[in-house]
């Protein structure tokens, strides 16, 4: 029998050697030693753990299995916003977004280039060397606390020994392609749907509720952005990538320093050619300025960063044969033509239908059935038909043409003057009445987790649910009542059904579903009128005189609101006890404290979070900015503030500490 000592030595040995191979199969997909080889290495570090019980750390590979289902993810507030990428599409974007950034520069700029991992954004904190969080990105702000699944991907990290007292870092999770391969097989044996492509199935099994079913399946994830790390300074970003990689997390291997535009845009052209090779997805590169400095100096939009930008490939193209030609019916009545395929693979996912947008499309192209045609994946993700291969023709080619009755409930359709839809006329149309439901639980609508297009065929189909309103007032009996739900699934979905009604006025303006009005005219009427009942009174002239909001939008809004129907479906959602105002300003912007002042924030604040001092600011009429420049009024520091400081200094800016802000703010 070993010695604490000696067993000591050789768990750690174990745990080093099983991480290792874990990288190799779960990864790279390179397994370097049989499947009873990995086994037996695993079943000799579970053995010296019994022995020696207090040689268990959380860390330990034998601890990733996975802990009992949650009942709902809590949230989580980012320290900085995650915001979104710009695209870029064709090199000549490249030189422009160069150009832009010279000019800001006032120099030549040095970039750095990372493969754009297709998989979900996640956020890891670390303190004192142990993983205590990780949470999805969320709306940008806000995340969902994912902790117990992420601590299932056994290539990350349980415990730094390396890091500072502090850290927080962002990553991307994501499924390998023959992971994704096998969990489809898999699905596919159960009966059970399969995923549409391997960032589905990384989305999908990082936002469990159970995470037994996430250590299941075999994930990775790659670091490349550092958030916040108490007591490290760093000056670009290829010193950050070799900080990840230094404190042990892990790093794609593909990433560049270019010295200018020109070898970032040969080096996105060489990945082009060879993104396949890689054992998991990728769609694109991600192009950043190297230095920190410059990337603080030149800020953001309200959207993306001015210093990063996303170089999306071009689709990939396959030639396959149209089978037939189906009609789907969506929740505005529109019935849009879809190509039934001979399955085929494109970008590494299989395609079996694609959308073929409308009539005249059809016509234009001259799409027939059984027309041999070119198909690509529209920015890698949606399916579409490029052109006919009319020189394949054999004379057995049938042409298409849209049906004169609505495919699901019989109604006739009708194409209004100077449109290219063609709409069913039937108001209790099933299929259309399904759309809408999807609309109304979707994430920018109600985001109500648990309501899937299986789940809702079947609540339409029994009578349970005749129109949005009606999923208020569902109960746990009906519930359990449909296939695959179970008492606990049950009570998820009635919480989350619960958990909508206090979504406010702007995301139930778009769930309804009113035609032309989208995420940002949702939140322009509500911040308008305030109320439901004060949008529902206001005539096209009222809306007109808003700003983005032409004729054709008022029109809509007036004929919904004028609809008994959408009347009857207003007063159950009160009924039920959905929010339907808007939270009003306290006052007058002009009027406010702060009002004309402009404010940058950076490093750590003890009293808040950056987002609720942010707010803070905004709500007392001040502006947040995340750059400084001549026109900033004050600069807010925290602990271990970044070159946001450094470039006040220089500029002569008012520099305020936690304790001058609160009494600014106080006063």
């Amino acid at each position: 029998m070993l010695s604490l000592q000696e067993a000591r030595k050789r768990v750690e040995e174990l745990r080093r050697e099983i991480r290792e191979h874990d990288y190799y199969y779960y990864v790279l997909d390179n397994p370097r030693i049989s499947d009873r080889e990995y086994d037996a290495l695993v079943r000799e570090l579970e053995n010296l753990e019994r022995q020696y019980p207090e040689l268990i750390t959380p860390d330990s590979p034998t601890q990733r299995v996975g802990g009992e289902p949650l009942s709902e993810f809590k949230t989580v507030r980012h320290p900085m916003p995650l915001l979104s990428l710009a695209n870029a599409f064709e090199p000549a974007e490249l030189k422009d977004f160069d150009r832009r950034v010279r000019q800001l520069a006032g120099a030549q700029v040095d970039y750095v280039v990372e493969p754009k991992i297709d998989g979900l954004t996640v956020v890891l904190t670390y303190e004192n060397g142990v993983l205590v969080q990780g949470a999805t990105r969320g709306d940008g702000t806000v995340g969902e606390d994912v902790t117990e699944n992420l601590r299932t991907i056994r290539m990350l990290p349980l415990s730094l020994p390396d890091a500072p007292p502090r850290l927080v870092v962002r990553g991307e999770a994501f499924m390998s392609k023959k992971a994704f391969l096998r969990l489809n097989e898999e699905r596919d044996s159960r009966g059970e749907l399969p995923f549409a492509n391997p960032r589905n199935a990384a989305a999908g099994s990082i936002r469990q509720l159970d995470p037994r079913i996430t250590a299941s399946r075999p994930l990775g994830v790659f670091t490349y952005q550092v958030l916040v790390s108490e007591g490290v300074s760093l000056e670009s970003q290829a010193e950050v990538l070799k900080y990840l990689e230094q404190v042990g997390l892990p790093v794609q291997e593909h990433c560049r320093h270019c010295r200018n535009i020109d070898e970032v845009i040969d080096y996105c052209k060489d990945w082009n050619e060879k993104r396949h090779s890689l054992p998991y997805e990728i769609d694109g590169m991600v192009v950043k300025v190297n230095s920190l400095r410059l990337q603080d100096a030149l800020g953001s939009t309200a959207k993306s960063p001015r210093w990063a930008i996303a170089y999306k490939f071009p689709a990939e193209q396959v030639v396959t044969r149209i089978l037939d030609i189906m009609v789907r019916v969506g929740r505005t009545g529109v019935l849009t033509p879809t190509a039934i395929l001979e399955p085929v693979q494109v970008g590494g996912v299989t395609v079996s239908r694609a959308t073929l947008h409308n009539e005249d499309m059809i016509r234009e192209k001259d799409i027939r059935i059984g027309d041999f045609v070119v198909v690509q994946r529209a920015g890698d993700v949606i399916p579409e038909v490029v052109r006919v291969l009319t020189e394949r023709r054999t004379g057995e080619e049938r042409e298409f043409r849209m049906p004169d009755r609505c495919p699901e409930c019989g109604s006739r359709v009708v194409r209004p003057e100077g449109e290219v839809a063609v709409r069913c006329t039937g108001i209790a149309c099933p299929a259309q009445l399904k759309e809408l439901i999807l609309h109304f639980v979707s994430r920018d609508g109600m985001d109500i987790e648990g309501i899937g297009p299986a789940l809702v065929t079947q609540l339409v189909d029994r009578r349970l649910v005749e129109d949005p309103a009606d999923l208020y007032f569902l109960n746990k009996a009906e519930i359990i009542g449909l296939e695959r739900m179970g008492e606990k699934s049950a009570e998820n979905l009635l919480r989350a059904i619960e958990k909508s009604k206090g979504r406010g006025l702007a995301p139930l303006l778009f769930a309804l579903g009113i035609r032309f009005v989208g995420t940002r005219a949702a939140e322009i009427l509500a911040e308008r009128f305030g109320s439901m009942e004060a949008l529902s009174r206001a005539s096209a002239e009222e809306l007109t005189a808003i700003p983005e909001i032409g004729p054709k939008i008022a029109a809509s809004i007036v004929a919904f609101f004028q609809e008994d129907q959408t009347r009857q479906v207003i007063e159950k959602l009160r009924q039920a006890g959905v929010k339907m105002e808007q939270e009003k300003p306290a006052a007058d912007p002009r009027h406010l404290p702060l009002s004309g002042k402009q404010f940058v924030l950076t490093g750590t604040l003890s009293s808040f979070t950056r987002s609720e001092a942010e707010e803070l600011i905004r709500r007392l009429g001040g502006k947040v900015s995340s750059s400084v420049s001549k026109k900033t009024d004050y600069v807010v520091v925290g602990e271990n503030p970044g070159q946001k400081y450094v470039r006040a200094r220089e500029l002569g800016i008012t520099i305020l500490d936690e304790a001058g802000f609160l009494d600014l703010v106080s006063s």
